[in-house]
C-alpha cells in the first residue's frame, strides 16, 4: 500500500465521516490517559464529559491529531484495539483490507494510505466537503478556544471573587481588632483617670493628716512640758511634806521615849514568834477580783510570755453540750483564737482523742495548737505541758476537775475555772 499519513498537504483533504471517526477514537483515548499525561491544549477537553468530548472538543482533538507523538499513542492504543485490522492496513501488508472507515481510520493513524481503503462514497462527499470542513474545524477550534478563554476567566473571577472574599473577612477583623483597642484604650484612660483622681484624694488625705500629726504633736509636747513641770512641783512638794512628816515623827518618838521612860530591849521579835500552824492559802486575785472574774483571764493572759492550756471538752460539753463533738471543737477553737489575738498569748487546746484521729480537712484556726491525747487522757497531758514549762512563766489552765485544778497548782499555775472561759468567749 502506499503511504499517505495523516500529516501534510492532505490534512485538509480529509473526508467529514473519515475525520469524526478519527476524532472519536482521539476521544477514546483522551478519556483513559492519566491527567498528568494531557498535553496542554486538551487539558479543557478531558474535564469534558465523555459523551461530549467528541463533539464539544473536536477541533482541538483534531488539531492534537496532527502531533505525531499524540497522533502515534493514538494509534498505538487504536492497534492494540483491532490488531488484525491493524495489520491489513500496514504500509508492508500484501493485500489491502475491505474499504471501510475504521480501516480507513486505521490507515490515516498508521500513515497508511487512507485512501485506498476508504468507500468510494465516502470520498467523494469529503471531496466536495473538504472546504467547508476545514472551516467547521477552524471555526470548532475557534470555539474551543474561546471557551477554554471563558472557562479561565471564570477560574480568575472564581479566584478574584475568594480573595476579595477574604479581604473583606480581614478587613472586618481588623476593623473589629480597632474597635476593641479604642474600647479598651478608653476604658484604660478611664482607670488612668480614676487611678489620678484617687492618688490626689489620697495625697490630699495624707497632707491633712501630717498636718493634723504635726499640730498633735507640737500639743503633746506642750503638754509633756507642763506635766513635767507639774511633776517637779510635786515631788519638791512631796519631798517637803515627807521631811515635815518625819521630823514631826522623830520628835514625838523621842519625846514619847522620855516621857514612857521604855526600858532597854531584852527580845527580839524573832524570839517571839510563836510555832507555825497551817493555814489554809488562798489564791488572791487581781485587784480585788477573784477566780471567777472573766476580766481576771484577760489580765493573766496580758502578761509576758503567758500560755493559756484549755482542757478542751471540760469547757464546750459545759459551754455548749448540746452541739456535736466535731462541732463543740470547731466552736472553742474558733473562740480562743480571737482571745489569742486580743491578748497575744500563747494558747494550746487538749482533747481526748483515740489512734489515728487527724485534724478537719480545713485545719483549726490559726493562733491555737489542739493536741489529742492519744494514749492518755487530756488531763494527764495537761500536767505534763505544766511540768515542760520552766518556773516564773505565767501559765494559766482552765478546767473544773479538782484533781488537775490541785496538782497544777501545786506546779505554780493559775487555774481558771471552765464557766468563766465560757462567760468570757459568750462576751466576744
Amino acid at each position: 500500500m502506499s503511504g499517505d499519513g495523516g500529516t501534510g498537504d492532505d490534512a485538509t483533504e480529509v473526508p467529514a465521516t473519515l475525520r469524526t471517526a478519527l476524532v472519536q477514537v482521539a476521544a477514546d483515548v483522551l478519556g483513559t490517559t492519566e491527567p498528568v499525561e494531557v498535553p496542554p491544549s486538551l487539558r479543557a477537553v478531558h474535564r469534558f464529559a465523555p459523551r461530549r468530548r467528541a463533539t464539544a472538543g473536536a477541533g482541538p482533538l483534531w488539531n492534537a491529531l496532527q502531533d505525531d507523538a499524540y497522533r502515534a499513542r493514538v494509534a498505538r492504543v487504536w492497534a492494540q484495539a483491532n490488531p488484525e485490522l491493524a495489520a491489513q492496513v500496514a504500509a508492508d501488508a500484501p493485500e489491502p483490507p475491505t474499504p471501510s472507515v475504521q480501516a480507513a481510520v486505521g490507515a490515516w493513524l498508521l500513515g497508511s494510505g487512507w485512501r485506498e481503503v476508504l468507500p468510494p462514497e465516502e470520498a467523494e462527499v469529503g471531496a466536495v466537503s473538504a472546504e467547508a470542513q476545514a472551516r467547521l474545524a477552524r471555526a470548532q477550534a475557534e470555539v474551543e478556544r474561546v471557551r477554554a478563554d471563558a472557562t479561565a476567566a471564570r477560574d480568575e473571577a472564581r479566584a478574584a471573587e475568594e480573595q476579595l472574599g477574604a479581604l473583606q473577612r480581614e478587613l472586618r477583623r481588623l476593623r473589629s481588632d480597632a474597635d476593641r483597642a479604642r474600647s479598651e484604650e478608653r476604658r484604660a484612660a478611664e482607670e488612668a483617670r480614676a487611678s489620678r483622681d484617687a492618688g490626689e484624694l489620697a495625697q490630699a488625705r495624707a497632707a491633712d493628716d501630717l498636718r493634723q500629726a504635726v499640730e498633735e504633736r507640737r500639743s503633746a509636747q506642750a503638754e509633756r512640758t507642763a506635766a513635767r513641770a507639774e511633776l517637779r512641783a510635786a515631788r519638791k512638794l512631796a519631798d517637803v511634806r515627807v521631811r515635815l512628816l518625819l521630823d514631826t515623827i522623830v520628835d514625838a518618838a523621842s519625846g514619847l521615849r522620855s516621857e514612857l521612860a521604855l526600858p532597854p530591849v531584852a527580845d527580839l521579835p524573832a524570839d517571839l514568834v510563836s510555832p507555825p500552824t497551817e493555814r489554809t492559802v488562798v489564791r488572791p486575785g487581781s485587784r480585788g477580783r477573784s477566780v471567777e472574774d472573766p476580766a481576771l483571764l484577760d489580765e493573766l493572759l496580758r502578761q509576758p510570755w503567758a500560755h493559756l492550756m484549755v482542757d478542751g471538752y471540760n469547757v464546750s460539753k459545759s459551754g455548749f453540750g448540746e452541739l456535736s463533738l466535731a462541732d463543740q471543737r470547731r466552736r472553742l477553737v474558733d473562740g480562743l483564737a480571737q482571745v489569742a489575738a486580743r491578748t497575744g498569748a500563747e494558747v494550746t487546746c487538749c482533747f481526748d482523742g483515740q489512734e489515728g484521729q487527724q485534724h478537719p480537712p480545713g485545719g483549726y484556726a490559726r493562733g491555737v495548737r489542739v493536741l489529742f491525747a492519744v494514749g492518755e487522757i487530756a488531763d494527764d497531758l495537761i500536767r505534763r505541758l505544766v511540768h515542760a514549762e520552766p518556773p516564773g512563766r505565767v501559765l494559766v489552765v482552765v478546767t473544773s476537775d479538782q484533781e488537775v485544778v490541785r496538782d497544777v497548782e501545786a506546779a505554780g499555775a493559775w487555774v481558771v475555772p471552765s464557766s468563766t472561759l465560757v462567760a468570757r468567749l459568750q462576751r466576744l
